[in-house]
């Protein structure tokens, strides 16, 4: 599969791929001066053009802001002080080989990501796991998708994602489980929606304890109970057996382990009704998605988080699959279970070994074969002989003294990790920390005795592969600033130090992956699906050109069979020593931490639309900062209402590991007994909202990833004497921060920064506290003020030079002035009289000023505008506002808002 023909390329825009997640869409890019100016890669076949609003937000995010430009170490005193690369490397190597010697090769760690690309990957495991001797390596891969990793060994023999995205367009039924698609893989999830508007009989099946934007678009909504997913598709086995929905030839002839799975799958699973109950589903609608299931062949079952994060995640992996096994509908167009894949290289990472209980080229740590075969062709000293600790049990051992080193690369364990207050005083335990980031201050930063500045998207260049198994090019348009550096680079340098200069002879991104090309082929024969030997040899211009293309890319394979190699088990082979796909039994088991009395709720974690991971990046844009602004945290009517907890108000939301301070939000979304916090906030843009600190650090038996989506917790109002917000053109300093507030969410915007603020004295004397905090001493400032005592209203602007510098609104209640009206007013070089009295009043003093919070983030349409089209324009559907408005009309991922605001508003149209 090879897209575009690199001839009709303007040698102006760079072919690129996006950072973000899975799905892995190409990206143009055309540097204009200091802004890099992105469009969706119309010959990218993941994407044919297409991008989400983090994508084409990605040129707010390449800027020098917050970038760690220099390698520091801690000086005497304990500051951060800047040194070469030399000295920063050298004291690396020589430091981690003291703590070697002295306490063993298992006493070292390194924790990695998905953010970094194959070639990083591929030399950091290789160092590690060839060079030190340890398997102490792991990935935040583990947090995502270790478990969809684990099912797939378990039930193919090796990790292997069985659908393309091709597929989507060719099912007739798409089951989605644990999956909010809209909103985590837009891309995919509007390939579905047009797959759907070309096939109106086409169904989409959501699974998923919330009802999300993704639920919107579906035919059937089953909002199951959290954690029982292995009880709905041990049920759906048996229906389907009871039925005779059976692929006998199939069955007979490419699988074992039926009659045990069945007897799993058949304990209390023979009534739908039973079923239904334990599931908390209506009967009915759980009998329909049976049938449905049943009588359609061309079936795919997409799971994500809401399946792998979980104590069970991988027996309820092995649980779908097993249905697709029963019925044969694997290895054909359109049919297959599903992983989505979470970051935009975790299956390049999976290639190279990224896990600690993996070698490199989809080899096994516990083959002397395999470990003999990685072991002579890099040629080391050594080679890992036992599985190394998963991420938590990582940050356990450092935490009790056994690992005394530990070296971060591109993740923030501090707020991503469970338990992560643990994390916290781990680190600060920890001998030696040393981490390599884009950002310098960061959560986990703070820990660091060493500080190496990595190279950021648009620096770096390599390889990612997607979802689909799809290799893509990651490549670089702009210089690196300050002296920042590749990932792998690093890495090679300390194992130049080590004397293994002849190994990590590498002068650039080519040289690794050709290596990591011929490792794949090394000693295959055909015993291992992943082979990427056909792209060996290429020189750094044919490197350069790489088109993106789906493995396995097999050397000298004829066109018929790369054609049928890329039909994943069409031929009906597997990957264990047998050839066959192996059933799993898969018994029910209940979360391990139930609910009680203290804590009767069900904490969810997950993403919102326009965030990423810890902010780092989608942090710096005013476009992704605009759709949800704060943290919040979302919960059913009646639970609000039991714990006296209104709408916009605060909450404490806590748990027996920690507990943070959110904004309510009442949604509708939310089943009762439950509660969603989103993962993005941190130390960098909150006072107190890092959900990691919460969730319990259970982790599934098999593959190690925690339990996300299912911490005890209660939830209690956090009662403040005031509210308000500060809009300023330059950042506030901490100190005036201080100065303000109780509680705080800092939010970038559009020439201004923006914070969020609650408070809980009562007795204040804003005048001097707001002077102080908005700096105002200019002498050519005008002051703007109001006060009312008696309400508990205060309003300030600092004007300087007839433009608005800064504003401060406090008020007795949330429901302050619009932000959306205020941000308008930084946009202006000179404030009209108008304006001036709005600020002192609190409102705007034209009517059509305020767009109100924003819905469409990718054209920044607001609800008001769209309020406004409906009820009195008449745009009475999605299509006539993307008309008028614009909404959209991008990337999609606003529809489902688009479609309740219609909805709610027709009437009074």
């Amino acid at each position: 599969m090879a897209a575009g023909d690199n001839n009709s390329i303007d040698p102006a825009v760079v072919k690129t791929t996006c950072p973000y997640c899975g799905t892995g869409c190409g990206v143009d890019v055309v540097v204009d001066g200091e802004r890099a100016k992105v469009a969706g890669d119309k010959q990218h076949p993941t994407n044919a053009g297409k991008l989400c609003v983090k994508g084409t937000a990605l040129g707010d995010t390449v800027v020098p802001h917050g970038r760690l430009l220099y390698p520091q170490m801690l000086d005497e005193q304990g500051a951060m002080a800047r040194v070469s690369w030399d000295t920063a490397l050298d004291h690396v190597a020589n430091k981690l080989q003291d703590i070697v010697e002295q306490n063993g090769r298992e006493s070292i760690a390194w924790y990695v990501s998905g953010q970094l690309l194959t070639e990083d990957y591929y030399v950091a495991n290789k160092l590690v796991k060839g060079f030190v001797g340890t398997a102490n390596i792991d990935t935040n891969s583990r947090l995502c998708m270790s478990s969809a990793v684990a099912g797939h060994k378990r039930a193919f023999g090796e990790d292997i994602v069985p659908v393309a995205y091709d597929d989507l367009e060719r099912a007739d039924l798409i089951v989605l489980v644990g999956s909010n698609t809209a909103w985590c893989h837009p891309i995919l999830f509007q390939r579905m929606v047009r797959a759907k508007e070309q096939r109106p009989q086409m169904r989409i099946v959501v699974i998923d304890p919330r009802r999300t934007a993704t639920t919107e678009m579906a035919d059937l909504h089953l909002p199951l109970r959290a954690g029982t997913d292995v009880h709905l598709f041990n049920g759906l086995l048996s229906y389907l057996n009871r039925h005779g929905i059976v692929d006998t030839a199939f069955v007979d002839s490419s699988t074992s382990g039926l009659t045990e799975a069945l007897a799993a799958a058949e304990q209390g699973n023979d009534d739908v009704a039973v079923i239904a109950e334990q599931c908390g589903l209506d009967a009915t609608q759980l009998a329909e998605f049976y049938k449905l299931f049943a009588l359609n062949p061309r079936v795919i079952t997409c799971f994500s988080m809401g399946v792998n994060q979980s104590s069970a995640g991988t027996d309820k992996v092995n649980a779908i699959i097993n249905c697709h096994l029963l019925t044969g509908r694997i290895g054909k167009p359109g049919a297959g279970p599903f992983s989505l894949t979470g970051q935009p290289n975790a299956m390049g990472g999976r290639e190279v070994g990224g896990l600690s209980n993996m070698l490199a080229a989809h080899m096994e740590l516990d083959s002397a074969a395999d470990r003999d075969a990685v072991q002579s062709f890099w040629n080391s000293p050594g080679i890992a002989d036992k599985p190394g600790l998963k991420a938590v049990e990582l940050f356990d051992a450092i935490d009790e003294g056994r690992i005394k080193a530990v070296w971060i690369m591109a993740t923030n364990p501090v707020v991503s990790l469970p338990d992560a207050d643990k994390v916290k005083r781990a680190l600060a335990r920890c001998e030696l920390v040393i981490v390599s980031d884009v950002m310098e201050k960061t959560d986990t930063t703070a820990f660091a005795h060493v500080l190496l500045p990595a190279q950021g998207w648009g620096e770096k260049d390599g390889t990612v592969t997607n979802s689909e198994r799809c290799i893509s090019r990651q490549r670089a348009f702009v210089a690196p600033l300050g002296e920042a550096r590749a990932d792998w680079w690093m890495l090679a340098e300390v194992a130049r130090r080590w004397g293994y200069a002849e190994q990590f002879a590498y002068d650039n991104a080519a040289d690794i992956f050709d290596e990591h090309a011929r490792l794949s082929a090394w000693r295959n024969d055909g015993q291992r699906y992943f082979d990427i030997g056909g792209l060996v040899g290429l020189d750094s211009a044919a490197y350069d050109a790489l088109q993106p293309v789906r493995w396995p890319v097999v050397a000298g394979a004829a066109p018929a069979t790369v054609e049928a190699q890329l039909q994943v088990f069409g031929d009906g082979r597997y990957y264990h020593a047998d050839g066959r796909a192996r059933f799993v039994a898969t018994a029910p088991r209940a979360p391990v931490n139930p609910v009680s009395e203290d804590y009767p709720l069900v904490l969810n974690t997950g993403r919102v639309r326009d965030h990423w991971h810890t902010m780092t990046r989608t942090g710096l844009s005013a476009t992704l900062a605009s759709h949800i602004a704060e943290p919040f945290v979302d919960l059913h009517a009646q639970d609000a209402l039991a714990g006296g907890i209104t709408d916009g108000a605060l909450a404490r939301v806590s748990t027996r590991w920690g507990s943070l301070v959110a904004r309510v939000r009442i949604s509708g979304e939310m089943p009762r007994g439950t509660l969603f916090v989103p993962i993005h906030w941190n130390a960098q843009y909150a006072s107190d909202a890092r959900v990691g600190g919460l969730v319990n650090p259970v982790i599934d038996p098999v593959s190690g990833e925690p339990e996300f989506k299912h911490t005890p917790a209660k939830v209690e109002p956090f009662d403040v004497a005031w509210h308000g917000f500060v809009l300023s053109r330059e950042a506030l300093p901490i100190s005036a921060a201080a100065l303000l507030d109780t509680w705080w969410t800092r939010v970038t915007g559009a020439q201004f920064n923006r914070y969020e603020l609650a408070g809980r004295d009562s007795d204040t004397d804003w005048a001097t506290r707001a002077r102080i905090a908005l700096g105002a001493k200019h002498d050519s400032a005008d002051w703007l003020e109001y006060e009312d005592r008696s309400a508990g209203v205060y309003r300030a602007a600092l004007v300087v030079d007839d433009r608005i510098a800064a504003c401060l609104f406090v008020s007795r209640r949330s429901d302050l002035p619009s932000r959306a009206w205020l941000a308008g007013l930084f946009a202006k070089d000179t404030l009209a009289e108008t304006d001036r009295i709005g600020l002192l009043v609190g409102e705007p003093m034209e009517a059509g000023e305020d767009q109100g919070p924003t819905v469409c983030s990718c054209w920044g349409v607001g609800r008001n505008r769209i309020v406004d089209g409906i009820r009195k324009q008449g745009l009475d559907s999605v299509a006539a506002l993307g008309a008028k408005l614009q909404c959209g009309t991008n990337c999609g991922s606003c529809i489902p808002e688009l479609k309740v605001l219609l909805a709610q508003n027709r009437v009074a149209a």
